[in-house]
């Protein structure tokens, strides 16, 4: 069975805390980088490219792992967001920047989506979370997605590339790569729209719906 006791998260969150990254930046997780900073131009593509794009008003959306919010804020245009994470205190974390009432917080089991209703959510985004995840736990968690996702719903998620030298020296990053990742989301059921498995260092980046 995967492991859904790591306290990586947790670890990183109280190392944060510290090393007074939160006092100094206000929002956990901007110290990986900011995508408001003109330097930061990676993180900048992943913001006007992959997310903004498919923020809508009239929509919803689901963010996996929102962490302090460093991407939550541009998914705030959403008529109702679903906030998603195994640990109560990253969802306070997030409470304490954006405590605003169309964000539905769901603390779940480690790869599901307690309360969220049957094929409502129009936009899935994970950023700096499934580098991390076993791959059993990322299979699990595209197999439960289908049911809250409709075919036109697009997904954007995050992946660890080993093939990349940057990922291998990272040991809290999964290991996985653009063909395996492919392959498990044709398996659940989706099909790939788009990918980038150039312009991170680490990673990579893709874009699927349900099938």
């Amino acid at each position: 069975m995967p492991d859904l006791k790591t306290t990586l998260h947790l670890d990183m969150l109280q190392r944060a805390r510290d090393r007074g990254w939160l006092a100094r930046e206000r929002l956990y997780g901007l110290h990986w980088g900011d995508p408001e900073n003109p330097e930061e131009t990676g993180l900048r593509a992943i913001r006007d490219h992959w997310l903004l794009p498919y923020v809508d008003p009239a929509k919803s959306g689901l963010e996996i792992g929102p962490g302090g919010g460093r991407w939550t804020r541009y998914m705030l245009g959403f008529q109702r967001l679903y906030v998603v994470d195994y640990h109560a205190e990253l969802l306070a974390e997030l409470r304490r920047n954006f405590g605003h009432a169309h964000i539905v917080e769901i603390l779940n089991n480690g790869t599901d989506f307690p309360g969220v209703p049957a094929s409502s959510v129009d936009f899935v985004f994970s950023f700096g979370v499934f580098v991390h995840l076993d791959f059993e736990l990322i299979r699990a968690y595209l197999g439960n997605l289908r049911s809250v996702v409709h075919a036109g719903t697009q997904i954007v998620i995050q992946y660890a590339d080993k093939d990349k030298p940057a990922a291998r020296q990272n040991s809290s990053f999964s290991n996985n790569n653009p063909r395996r990742m492919r392959r498990a989301v044709e398996r659940a059921g989706y099909r790939v729209v788009e990918e980038d498995t150039i312009s991170l260092d680490h990673s990579a980046i893709m874009r699927f719906e349900r099938g």
